[in-house]
């Protein structure tokens, strides 16, 4: 599901260093917070590019430099984007040939609120912008709402996925979280409605919060409270996704070999339903890291990319 946080930040001196100085040039919240994005992305090896799938614009992040080797995409999850994954994909761009992809309504890709946002809907998407692409077989890796759409399309495509790996994986739900007992009740912590949400938020979905200068947080509320609208026709459509027996029966179709890895503190989905993917996926394997929340690939992105990294390693020397 979420994280509509950006970007973890770092180091932290360097870049309170660079706030103060845009700060005391004169520039804008939202000119100091383009210049630290295009900084984390810069320092990741990533450059910034759009394109045109089915009419619709898809934004995504690629290496400035290729690498001979294999291609590896990045789904984020609900209410989020790809700058999600700037930390992790540091680690990795020396290494694969990194696509981090604005899922539509998501981030700087089209925002269509009469556009279909199931998880089967996003797979075909998710399809299509690798065609466009020309990325044939991948190393996908997913987050969230972009974890369950990792599986349904390993199990959907499977002669398109050589590993998958699935971060605190939406789709199943069998063992409940406090964000169900949230949204039952009336408040939906992932959906940023009114000044001051977005740092309750950040509490919500993370153990380990990043260090983020203050211009950062008021510019990323700014921009949540923005997509209010598509966030909740996103919501409406794949809230109950968790529960649908067919997810979970389709899940025993995926070939690739599968990583898990699941933080303990999750409170957006319940860390023990790993089990269930575990169970159901015939060649998965899972780990469960201790002091981390929803997004392990900002709380902990070191440890997240090695994690991978030894995993892709491991498949090929089998």
């Amino acid at each position: 599901m979420p994280l509509s946080l950006s970007v973890a930040l770092r180091p932290a001196v360097v870049f309170t260093l660079m706030v103060c100085t845009l700060l005391l040039a004169g520039c804008s919240r939202e000119a100091v917070y383009d210049a630290m994005i295009a900084h984390e992305r810069k320092a990741a090896g990533l450059l910034d590019a759009s394109m045109e799938v089915d009419q619709h614009t898809v934004a995504y992040l690629h290496n400035q430099y290729p690498v001979d080797g294999p291609d590896m995409v990045l789904l984020h999850g609900f209410a989020a984007n790809k700058e999600n994954w700037l930390g992790m994909a540091g680690e990795l761009t020396d290494h694969y040939n990194v696509y981090a992809i604005d899922l539509p309504g998501h981030g700087a890709s089209d925002k269509d609120l009469n556009r279909d946002y199931t998880i089967g809907a996003q797979t075909g998407y998710v399809k299509a912008i690798l065609d466009a692409l020309e990325l044939d077989r991948v190393h996908m890796v997913g987050n969230s709402m972009g974890g369950a759409i990792t599986a349904q399309f390993a199990a959907t495509y499977p002669d398109r996925v050589l590993t998958a790996t699935l971060l605190d994986p939406a789709g199943v739900m069998v063992y409940d979280s406090e964000l169900v007992e949230r949204v039952e009740a009336g408040d939906n912590p992932l959906i940023v409605e009114r000044p001051g949400d977005f740092e309750k938020l950040v509490d919500f979905a993370m153990e380990r919060k990043p260090f983020v200068p203050w211009p950062i947080y008021s510019v990323m509320e700014d921009h949540a409270l923005a997509n209010r609208a598509i966030n909740h026709r996103i919501f409406s459509q794949i809230e109950n996704s968790g529960y649908d027996p067919a997810f979970r029966e389709r899940l025993a179709s995926i070939r690739a070999p599968v990583l898990i890895i699941w933080g303990r503190e999750d409170r957006v989905i319940d860390y023990r339903n790993a089990d269930i993917f575990e169970t159901r996926i015939p060649h998965a394997r899972k780990v469960i890291l201790d002091d981390v929340g929803h997004v392990p690939m900002i709380e902990v992105p070191e440890r997240t990319a090695a994690l991978v990294q030894g995993f892709i390693q491991d498949q090929a020397g089998n």
